[in-house]
This record gives C-alpha cells, structure tokens and sequence, in this order.
C-alpha cells in the first residue's frame, strides 16, 4: 500500500506540473487553442558589466611596539575596522630595530604598514612606510580621540570604502604631494577586495594647519549630502621622511617639529623661572626691612602749621560726686527725684 501511495503521489505531482512554454523550433498544435494561454515573454535590464577582479590588492599591516596606552591601543583597533584591507600583528619588542618590520611585513603579505611606537609610555609615533622599498615617514601622534571616547552620532556601514579629501596646501609643496600619495595607497580601500562594501558614505579629510596634519572621519548624510562626524580623530606632526622603508636617507626634515622631551624641558624651566622671581622678590624685601632706617632732620616749616591751643584752668575737685542710684524702671526713678526736691524746698523753708 505504501508504494501504491508513493507512485500515486508521483503521477499526481506530474499533472500538476505546469506546461513549458513552446520553444522556437517547436510549432504550436494546430488543433484548437490550449487550455492556457502562454504567458509574454519578460525582459530584464541587465546589470551594469563589470569585471569585478581585485586588481590593486593593497594591503596594510597595523600593529605597535610595546608599551602603549590604552587610548592607542583603541586607536589602532578603529583603524583596523576602518581598513577592511588591513591586518593585525603581535606587539613587537622594543629591543628589535625597526627594519625587522620590512620581514613582518613580507610574512603577512603587506605592501604598507602603520606602526605605532610607543616611549616613556607617554609619547606615541606613527610610522607610515611603503615596504621594503620605502620612502616611509615618522609622526608624532597628539590629540588622540577614539570611537568609543567621542560618542558622536554619525555611523558608516562596516567595511565600506571612503572617499579622500585633502587640503589644497597638499599640491604646493613636494613633501606634502609625497605624503598625499602615501596616504591615498594606504588609507583608500581597493575596489572589489573581497572584505569591502561596495558603498561610499563615509570621508576621511587631510587639512594642514598650524604645520600639523589634522586626521578626521566624517558620514555622508543620503537626505541633504551632509557631514556629520564619526571618529576617529587625531593630529599628526611631521618629524621626517626617509627615503627606504624605516630608515635610510631623510629626504625632509621638519624645521617646525619641538620633540616632547624638549617641550616639557621647556615648561619646567619657566616654572622654576617663576618660583626663582618669587624667591628673589622675597629675599629683596627682607633685606629692606633688616636695614637701618635714615633719620631725616627736622623740618623748619613744620611750625607753620601748628596753631596753639587755648589752656584751661585745673580744677582739682575735693568733694566726691554722689553716686547715681541704678534703676531700670524711669518710673520709679522719677519718683526719687521727686522726693528728693521735696527734702531740699523742705529744708530751704
């Protein structure tokens, strides 16, 4: 019974199926119409051609040296999420020269690194390299802001690729064309890398001012084209740019640049200047007051203005004066002046 059901089922599945459409070579039966009428043929529009190979594969290794602070240790995560093509790395010993890096970078198959070295666990640099040919620059990172740190209400879809917009300055001088170029091959996503969306929303800006590089990230707003800023932010100084890849022959130098070192030497000494004038100022008044003080003759012309005054007799007074009696009501007061009025128009009668 079960397989008189089973082919049952079979044949009843077989009328149901719907009729093909007739293909070309096949004639249409001429005996009367079909049941059914065939349905129109649909057109689509095809999709836009595109070859869809990843061509530039650019990839960046984004890894620091030992001893960072948190805040760069969040920075770097954020680039990393930014980046849809870079990868990550252990932290590097602070003993291995910087030239280990190009081997690091040819294990992990990267063409560009960002590195972040940290000293007196205080001051942070960027390195930013073409490996293993170079040219590479050095950066101190200052006014660090990570996504979590800002809150701000814009928001990108994850792995999307941006669009880069530097300051006009960046085509007038040769280093910063130099460092325009070596942005643009590190910070712009490849078109059709496997891990990226094929978005744009989001802008990373380059603008110089105060010879400093300012970095920030901002979402295109679909609605009006707007920006409204995601993060996150920083601002890098130039210190130097090498021509090989972490070291080599400086092909600029930064005239601008005050190291860290140098400018908290600075702040201390104006604050030992400042406590030095106090001290002196201090040491000045004491020694005015511990000297002997110059006695200035007298003055002729004092006595023009001293007028006598009139003298008074002395009255020597022999009887005691009576006493006043203490009363705190006036009543009662009155009433012993009276009484003593009496006594006295008594007396005189």
């Amino acid at each position: 019974m079960a397989a008189k059901r089973k082919r049952g089922a079979l044949a009843a599945g077989k009328a149901k199926r719907a009729r093909s459409a007739p293909s070309a070579g096949e004639a249409v039966p001429e005996g009367g119409p079909p049941e059914r009428s065939i349905p129109p043929q649909e057109y689509s529009i095809p999709p836009p051609v595109s070859q869809g190979k990843w061509k530039n594969k650019e990839r960046v290794l984004i890894f620091s040296s030992r001893g960072i602070n948190f805040r760069t240790r969040h920075l770097m995560q954020d680039l990393r999420t930014l980046m849809p093509h870079s990868k990550a790395d252990t932290k590097m010993d602070r003993k291995d020269q910087l030239f280990v890096i190009n081997e690091v970078c040819e294990m992990k198959n990267c063409n560009k690194c960002i590195f972040f070295e940290a000293k007196k666990k205080q001051d942070l640099y960027m390195w930013l390299s073409n490996t293993p040919q170079g040219p590479s620059a050095k950066f101190l990172v200052q006014n660090v802001h990570t996504l979590a740190e800002l809150k701000m209400t814009g928001n990108c879809l994850r792995g999307s690729r941006p669009l880069l917009s530097f300051d006009p300055i960046f085509d007038l001088e040769p280093h910063y064309a130099l460092l325009k170029e070596l942005f643009i091959q590190i910070f712009s996503t490849p078109q059709y890398h496997p891990k990226s969306q094929p978005f744009v929303d989001h802008v990373f800006t380059f603008s110089i001012t105060d010879e400093r590089i300012w970095f920030r990230n901002y979402q295109i707003i679909e609605e009006d084209a707007s920006l409204v800023e995601i993060g996150p932010r920083f601002v890098l100084n130039l210190i130097k740019i090498f021509q090989g890849s972490f070291g080599g022959p400086t092909l600029y130098e930064n005239p601008h640049y005050q190291s860290p070192n140098m400018h908290r030497r600075l702040i201390r000494l104006s604050v030992a200047a400042k406590f030095r004038e106090k001290q002196q100022v201090k040491e000045v008044q004491k020694i005015k007051k511990k000297g002997t003080k110059v006695l200035v003759e007298e003055d002729p012309t004092e006595v023009v203005f001293e007028t006598p005054a009139e003298e008074k007799p002395v009255e020597i007074q022999l009887v005691k004066p009576e006493s006043k009696p203490i009363v705190k009501d006036k009543k009662k007061l009155r009433k012993i002046q009276r009484k003593k009025q009496k006594k006295l128009f008594r007396t005189e009668g």
